[in-house]
């Protein structure tokens, strides 16, 4: 690693000035990705500001209709939340299925968001379920919210620091893990919402993205049936060593029919 500063934020506040007065500040939650790219010596920042244990950042409550999840919550404690399971049980069992222990116990949801890596997990749900990130600036609905490979609207600064998720009528998410890194090399969030018909795909292309396709269907027939005869194209879908794009296209059409399966109860 090359050398830097390390400072551990009392208040968002404080965070917020670190980063605010050093352009080549880094902020560290978990961890997961940051720490790994500092080995490797991808990254050199000139100082890591750890904002994981801000009591602004911690937190999950039921508010009405919708479930709040501070940023710094680590997998581990989404997925085994009384409320999680109780209100939105599909978001626990992604969760569940993020990497392995270790990453699990250190990783949080607010740095898993704010990272936006293509084949990470919590965008689905985000996205899936219509979520609306909080920043220690503003608002911003899950739809505007990821921009490409590794690319957010977050402007220089701004900080995640949670999430409000609309309660769905029903939701499941169905992925296809890599067998080493356990990162979706396709995933299917499917939601019946209050809006409408949600279908997030994540691990299977450049980012998260809706299968409008499959929304409409599900929409007027939300069965496995109604996924008959719809295909996800291949183009630009990824394309490496681990999957072909046509391979990764079939996955994401089974996935969805395994996540539709899995809510309705058929076989």
């Amino acid at each position: 690693m090359y050398s830097f500063t390390y400072t551990r934020a009392k208040t968002l506040a404080e965070a917020r000035d670190l980063i605010a007065k050093d352009a080549d500040a880094k902020l560290l939650s978990g961890g997961m990705t940051l720490i790994p790219t500092l080995k490797q010596r991808l990254a050199a920042p000139s100082q890591l500001v750890d904002i994981s244990q801000l009591t602004e950042l911690r937190g999950i409550a039921v508010k009405g209709d919708r479930l709040e999840i501070g940023a710094a919550m680590q997998h581990v404690e989404v997925s085994r939340s009384a409320d999680v399971k109780q209100k939105i049980p599909a978001l626990a069992h992604l969760a569940s299925q993020i990497g392995d222990p270790q990453v699990r116990n250190r990783g949080t949801i607010g740095g898993s968001v704010a990272n936006n890596d293509p084949v990470a997990d919590y965008p689905g749900a985000v996205v899936g379920l219509g979520a609306t990130i909080k920043t220690s600036q503003r608002e911003i609905a899950a739809d505007d919210f990821f921009k490409g490979v590794f690319e957010t609207a977050l402007n220089a600064g701004e900080i995640v620091t949670g999430f409000s998720f609309p309660v769905p009528k029903r939701a499941v998410y169905a992925k296809f893990p890599h067998p080493v890194s356990g990162y979706a090399m396709a995933g299917s969030f499917v939601a019946e919402t209050a809006s409408g018909v949600r279908v997030a795909i994540t691990g299977a292309g450049t980012g998260v993205f809706r299968w409008k396709e499959a929304e409409a269907a599900l929409s007027k027939n939300f069965s496995v049936a109604a996924l008959k005869g719809l295909s996800m194209p291949a183009k630009g879908l990824s394309n490496d060593l681990h999957a072909t794009a046509e391979y990764r296209a079939n996955l994401v059409e089974v996935m969805t029919r395994r996540a539709v399966a899995s809510i309705t109860g058929e076989k």
